[in-house]
């Protein structure tokens, strides 16, 4: 644990590891916790919530080897619960006792400031609710380096009782908050909804003498969570809560990673550091694989295609001048700038990926030629947004003299069901390598495997290497549904040779033939050797044939 730090510009707390863990679908191991806490005090974040102490075994594991393990360069953990039961002393509740045995320096406790909850949920008294507040938050005081409350569902209740609401706020700073927390906990409050009413809370606060700090924590329900909490910010709030890429229940809360870059680069609050802004895309991405679930590629600042450029008007202006169709420098937080291929490109589109896999001994008469052919494909079926590898061997085979490393003569497939032995699949192929020509047959668990195999057994007789290429994901989308079977279909096609990744595609009303056309042309690939990495060697003659020329 870290002694208290010095006052910054703005407290950043995150509780991805509490209120992430709610999301659907969201489950942190204690390990998986512990990692994550040393990446967020990585990039900055000042606070981390940690959980809720005897919630569940995870928790309380979490709190015990977090005093022991964590050695956080400036984070505080944060243990977080409610407050007592209604007519229960806090000495006297359990969760309370809990939340101090966690043995954090920064302890967290939500009340009900709405008083339908109040009421209704609790069933209990104003004055009773009052009282919750106030004891709970005295106790835990005298255990805690800092104290933060948050008043959940404050625009809710603001909103149909304003005088009682405050009265809650009073409650807790009154008896020694460090941190008043303005929750939309319902995350259906609008920015204005949120700006007036921190206006008037903080001139109340002012009014009794308050000097803590004011906060903001925003739920996603209305997809203005993050506009919720700058727009809290910028009315005077200097302490904001949130989850990585948004984490959290129902629709999420507001995504901390888009409020730090907006921070940042558009309201001049100096957060974290540059070196640490440069940090958050690898921290989305390295929550996200902890979580198991894919970062969005259109998340804003962060995704693979915040900074992607498809349009050929868009992609002419971005080749001039990048801040054209970019609002921030991608750099900055971590991304880069990609362009994309369609049949929406310009010549700009290929020119800049004729840059990019230098190829430069195409002129622009092919490259045309070259578009023309991507946006005839497209208009067939094909997709060259997210098969680069294809679009580079459409530009390779434009290139004068270029040989292609093996040559299809033919192939046939067949699906069988014999007595006895079942569903089984044979393929063969024909094609010509070097001017030899190969006749492979190969068994597989479906059609498309067996062609695979087939074509293997071919080509690795001649390029022994391509041994280290593999199929890492086959994925089939059906064009035209409303032509039933005789639609067309997409088939796109991952490679991996260990170190790289690369896709192609093909388009068929044959399922066969466009699984060949991107299986081939995935190999294809690894063997022109742009793959650099993958130690694809070409042979000249096959080991049998050198031998018998001897």
């Amino acid at each position: 644990m870290t002694s208290k730090m010095t006052t910054p510009p703005m407290w950043l707390y995150d509780t991805t590891l509490r209120d992430g863990t709610q999301g659907e679908g969201i489950n942190f191991s204690c390990e998986d916790k512990l990692r994550i806490a040393r990446k967020l005090d990585d990039l900055g974040i000042h606070y981390i919530e940690g959980g809720w102490p005897g919630s569940n075994p995870k928790d309380i594991e979490f709190f015990q080897r977090a005093q022991g393990e964590l050695q956080l360069r400036q984070a505080r953990v944060a243990a977080f619960g409610s407050t007592c039961r209604a007519g229960v002393d806090p000495a006297d509740d359990p969760q309370i006792q809990l939340l101090v045995d966690a043995g954090t320096p920064v302890i967290t406790i939500f009340g009900k400031t709405w008083d339908l909850h109040v009421t209704e949920v609790l069933r209990t008294t104003l004055e009773e609710n009052l009282r919750m507040i106030g004891d709970s938050v005295a106790y835990l005081k005298q255990h805690c380096d800092e104290f933060v409350y948050d008043a959940e569902h404050f625009f809710d209740g603001y909103k149909a009782n304003p005088e009682y609401a405050l009265a809650t706020l009073k409650a807790a700073a009154d008896n020694g908050a460090d941190a008043l927390v303005l929750c939309d906990t319902n995350g259906g409050a609008l920015y204005w909804d949120v700006g007036h009413a921190v206006q008037d809370v903080r001139l109340y606060l002012n009014a009794i003498g308050y000097r803590g700090v004011l906060g903001i924590h925003t739920h996603n329900d209305g997809d203005v969570g993050v506009a919720n909490a700058l727009e809290g910010i910028r009315q005077g709030c200097t302490h904001v809560q949130g989850t990585i890429n948004g984490y959290g229940e129902r629709c999420g809360n507001s995504n901390l990673t888009s409020i730090i870059a907006n921070l940042k680069l558009k309201m001049g609050v100096d957060c974290i550091t540059d070196a640490e802004l440069a940090n958050l895309s690898s921290t989305a991405h390295f929550v996200a694989e902890l979580a198991n679930v894919k970062l969005s590629a259109h998340t804003p600042f962060l995704g693979y295609s915040a900074f992607a450029h498809k349009g050929g008007t868009h992609v002419n202006a971005v080749v001039k001048l990048e801040q054209s169709y970019q609002h921030i420098d991608p750099t900055l937080v971590g991304n880069q700038k990609r362009v994309v291929v369609s049949e929406l490109s310009g010549k700009d589109n290929i020119a800049v990926k004729r840059d990019e896999y230098g190829l430069n001994g195409i002129n622009r008469e092919q490259e045309r030629a070259v578009l023309q052919q991507i946006k005839e494909l497209e208009n067939h079926g094909y997709s060259f947004e997210a098969s680069e590898a294809s679009v580079d061997l459409l530009l390779r085979r434009a290139q004068p003299g270029y040989k292609k490393p093996f040559e299809l003569i033919d192939f046939t497939t067949a699906v069988d069901n014999r007595r006895g032995r079942g569903l089984f699949s044979e393929a063969t192929v024909k094609v010509d390598i070097e001017g030899h020509v190969f006749h492979e047959v190969a068994e597989g668990n479906g059609p498309v495997n067996a062609l695979n195999l087939a074509l293997r057994k071919a080509l690795e007789r001649f390029y022994p290497n391509l041994r280290t290429v593999h199929l890492a994901d086959y994925k089939v989308r059906i064009l035209d549904t409303h032509r039933a079977t005789a639609a067309t279909t997409r088939v796109l096609i991952d490679f991996s040779d260990g170190i790289d990744t690369w896709s192609t595609v093909g388009a068929s009303a044959n399922i066969i033939e466009a699984s060949w056309q991107a299986l081939s042309d995935g190999l294809e690939y690894a063997l022109t050797g742009l793959n650099r990495n993958s130690g694809v060697v070409v042979q000249s003659e096959p080991p049998e044939l050198a031998e018998r020329a001897t």
